[in-house]
């Protein structure tokens, strides 16, 4: 299956999240969004406006002032949310129908905060489509291998509204739906973090039927990040040791011995030789070179260590851009985050990662391998869209 793609060096564009605190401060300057209502009698959804203040009991005109949407947009808005159907208070489903050549619904686990963000994004995708002249809207789906990088700043005349500068965005709910529709799929997820990414939604979890001659398998669904996630490490170190001018200390020291950020080369010198250790033996290499413990094996995925691993099947050129690279946390969405806990849920669970105490900090660090596996996804996507050509494999 072919994902979005994006340019080979385009996770390093983008300046690395890096803060002290788990907390953020953001101002939401984007018009209030509706609620999502549920019936007791009805499976549809109704739409009602958020702020209070508003006397206007026309629930079709505040929508429309709110999500700055036309009459035929809302229009369009109003059919799209007739498909996703509300479980319970954080259980949606996206039924067959809202995108063609849906085989199974779509599920998707949602807080408030996500409900509002996946219904931005699709009101998002609305504007761009409806005030693009002649928008192709073959490009609302999982399949799409470019991003519009036009720099028309044109209006549109009969709206005076600017062109969105991004008409080829495909918001979470369509493309989870869209992955809904790929052959021999037997249940489609999205877990709590969903949100539009590169082909499946980020938090897309799918199930194939193995037996299915048609089922596919998918070398990028989610972009192209190989073993792109998240690590929590904890520590013995409490909220009140970190306060005052020693977080700053803290945050400094971090900045200087963490490569981060546009262009930014790794500290750790390695040679083709190393790469080829790394990728056959994972995370006994870094214990062999101390950047590890021993301990660490027991937390991780296979031991760290995958027995089928060969390197011989990773292409040179993947090698090479990973020789600069060793020890980089990256760009984009990569961060290292000191973290604080503030609430325990599962005491097991808790115990089993070390985590004893509210307040203890913890250090959360989200990576991948960098342009080595960017490559790797690169190359395989190749091969799989010529295979998708020579088989005949649609998709949306």
């Amino acid at each position: 299956m072919s994902s979005n793609e994006r340019n080979e060096d385009e996770d390093e564009t983008f300046s690395s999240v890096f803060t002290a605190t788990d907390e953020t401060n953001c101002e939401d300057e984007s018009p209030p969004i509706p609620n999502w209502k549920f019936h007791q009698n009805t499976t549809a959804i109704s739409t009602t406006n958020t702020d209070t203040t508003s006397t206007d009991t026309d629930t079709t005109t505040n929508m429309n002032m709110n999500m700055n949407l036309e009459p035929n947009q809302l229009s369009e808005y109003e059919k799209e949310i007739e498909y996703i159907e509300k479980l319970s208070p954080t259980h949606y489903r996206i039924n067959i129908g809202f995108v063609p050549n849906m085989k199974v619904p779509a599920d998707i686990i949602v807080n408030h905060e996500l409900e509002k963000l996946l219904l931005l994004e699709l009101q998002e995708s609305i504007l761009a489509k409806s005030t693009i002249p002649n928008y192709n809207t073959s490009n609302n789906n999982s399949n799409n291998t470019s991003n519009n990088k036009s720099t028309d700043k044109s209006t549109d005349k009969k709206s005076k509204k600017k062109k969105p500068s991004n008409p080829s965005f495909i918001p979470a709910l369509k493309q989870m739906a869209n992955v809904a529709a790929l052959p021999g799929i037997i249940r489609c997820l999205a877990m709590p973090d969903a949100h539009s990414g590169y082909g499946f939604c980020i938090g897309n979890v799918v199930a194939f039927d193995m037996n299915n001659p048609e089922a596919i398998i998918s070398p990028g669904g989610v972009g192209f990040d190989i073993n792109c996630g998240v690590r929590l490490i904890r520590t013995n170190i409490v909220e009140e040791q970190v306060m005052g001018l020693k977080r700053e200390e803290l945050v400094q020291t971090l900045f200087n011995h963490l490569p981060v950020g546009v262009g930014t080369e790794g500290v750790i010198p390695a040679t083709t030789n190393d790469i080829n250790d790394i990728l056959k033996n994972g995370i006994d290499w870094a214990i062999e070179h101390n950047y590890a413990w021993k301990e660490d094996k027991e937390h991780c995925e296979e031991n760290g260590v995958m027995e089928t691993a060969n390197p011989d099947k990773v292409s040179s050129r993947a090698k090479k851009r990973g020789l600069n690279q060793l020890g980089t946390l990256g760009g984009g969405n990569h961060y290292a985050e000191v973290q604080v806990i503030d609430e325990i849920y599962d005491d097991h669970a808790a115990s089993v990662m070390g985590i004893s105490t509210v307040g203890q900090i913890c250090i959360m660090i989200h990576t991948g391998s960098r342009g080595l596996g960017h490559q790797v996804a690169t190359d395989a996507l190749q091969t799989m869209e010529k295979a998708m050509s020579r088989d005949k494999i649609q998709l949306n």
